[in-house]
């Protein structure tokens, strides 16, 4: 198993170099050169497999074992997913008028980002260990992403992580799961604009390649393949456990399962269609809020940005730049590399790109998108708590939105992914007229000290901010090879 660049300058790479990179020097994102493809009897044959399994299965499917033993990789994965609060890893809770939401928050950080973020740390560290050597993340966040990298990482001898999130753009809860933790290894940076301006100024040190060699830098937002990766195990879940799979005639068809997702940078909604590539029948439904590039992109063609990121109040998916739509795009257009690098240069470069009809057309076949204002999120979450008595987050209303808005026809199964925990909102969960009763650990946040750097905007924000992520990770690496601790010398 070989990976490539979505802009085709790039190929024949290894999962341990992918996994310790960001972009592709050429700019692209790395992908599988072959997907593996599943047949229906090995999908019948998983029915019952618990989560942590399913991950494993899919992983081996895309490291091969001379450079994570199966036995090993088993050991990785449980550790990884050993944390989580519900015996299995993941719940469904199946309510009223078949409304089935697949619960991926029962992580350290109470998001979904815990499950594939937890498990790619414990890759990185096996590697690291196994080399005795060092690598630093640089992670930008629109929220969940920062916090799970840092619950994941915190404390590794290996592994210095360096988290950029939007000051004043993300729930309470999700700034404290950062800034409280003071471990020497982790460094929190706050930046006055958006979560589509952060990734400005690391997009530029990333394609700096002599400072990626100089320092193993390298990302754990899902940019990393790692992360997709696990991600595909998701669907392959639900996918068994409520597509009806095991009632099917063993020569009939496979049923489909319609799948909705919340939708930001795309990661998940990418990984489920990579999951439909290697054989799974999934109808894909991916919901936004008021940004809403991926829903102009798919029913008209307008891949371009808005003006500015609306704030809304499901933070977490306020992106105008859902940079996993270049993965889609790659694996539609038949991997033509080319053809996606001068799309995507065109849209880096003007923030504007229209599909030809023809590409829309093919979009389309595969994506059902729709759009959310946050009056449609807080009518979902109050009505799904007077008809459940079950609380969800707001960008599980995103999704939720749908089930209310477009009743599924009998007969046919539905998903609804869920995101993260109502704990994280509070605000939005008062705003919705709901009871807010957040578990002992959210309480005790308020509790703890915080540390926590201010990238401040200015007239040049772009390139200072870049230049001021430069000069730390130079010096966390010069730190490191005196064997010092950052936080005593910081300047």
């Amino acid at each position: 198993m070989l990976y490539r660049s979505t802009r085709g300058g790039v190929r024949g790479r290894d999962f341990r170099e992918v996994l310790f990179s960001g972009y592709a020097p050429d700019g692209g994102m790395f992908m599988p050169e072959i997907l593996p493809v599943l047949s229906p009897e090995t999908l019948r044959g998983w029915r019952g497999l618990k989560y942590t399994r399913l991950v494993v299965e899919i992983s081996s499917m895309f490291i091969p074992a001379q450079l994570i033993p199966r036995d090993d990789l088993e050991v990785l994965v449980g550790e990884a997913l050993s944390g989580f609060s519900v015996p299995n890893v993941v719940r469904i809770a199946r309510l009223k008028d078949g409304l089935s939401v697949l619960e991926l928050f029962h992580g350290e950080t109470l998001a979904f980002k815990d499950l594939a973020m937890s498990c790619t740390v414990h890759f990185l560290n096996y590697f690291l260990q196994k080399d005795s050597s060092r690598a630093i993340v640089l992670v930008g966040t629109s929220g969940d992403t920062g916090g799970s990298a840092i619950q994941s990482a915190k404390g590794l001898p290996g592994l210095d992580v360096l988290v950029v999130y939007p000051r004043g753009r993300i729930t309470v809860v999700q700034e404290k799961h950062m800034t409280t933790c003071l471990e020497d290894n982790v460094h929190v940076f706050a930046a006055d604009g958006s979560s589509d301006d952060i990734d400005r100024p690391l997009r530029r040190l990333f394609a700096d390649q002599d400072l990626v060699r100089a320092h193993s830098l390298m990302s754990l937002n899902s940019v990393n393949w790692s992360r997709v990766m696990v991600q595909i195990a998701h669907f392959f879940y639900a996918y068994l456990e409520l597509s009806g799979v095991e009632k099917a005639e063993a020569a009939a068809d496979l049923p489909d399962l319609e799948v909705v997702v919340p939708t930001g940078g795309a990661g998940n909604i990418t990984a489920a269609y990579i999951a439909i590539q290697m054989g799974l029948p999934l109808k894909l439904v991916a919901m936004v809020n008021s940004n809403d590039i991926v829903h102009r992109t798919v029913t008209s063609g307008d891949f371009s940005m808005a003006t500015s990121v609306t704030q809304t109040l499901a933070p977490a998916i306020d992106i105008q730049d859902p940079y996993n739509m270049e993965r889609i795009f790659w694996l539609l257009l038949g991997r033509d590399g080319a053809s996606v690098k001068t799309m995507m240069e065109e849209f880096q470069r003007s923030h504007r790109h229209t599909l030809p009809e023809n590409h829309r057309k093919l979009l389309s076949e595969v994506l059902v998108t729709g759009t959310v204002s946050d009056q449609g999120i807080l009518e979902t979450m109050r009505r799904c708590w007077e008809e459940n008595q079950y609380e969800m987050c707001p960008h599980t209303a995103v999704g939720v939105w749908h089930h209310y808005q477009r009743p599924h026809k009998p007969g046919t199964s539905r998903c609804y992914v869920a995101t993260a925990s109502p704990a994280k909102f509070q605000a939005a969960v008062e705003k919705a007229g709901l009871p807010y009763d957040p578990p002992e650990a959210v309480l005790a946040l308020d509790q703890l000290p915080t540390r926590c750097q201010n990238l401040e905007r200015s007239p040049d924000w772009c390139k200072d901010w870049e230049e001021r992520l430069r000069e730390w990770i130079q010096l966390v690496s010069r730190t490191r090879k005196e064997g010092g601790a950052c936080y005593a010398q910081a300047p």
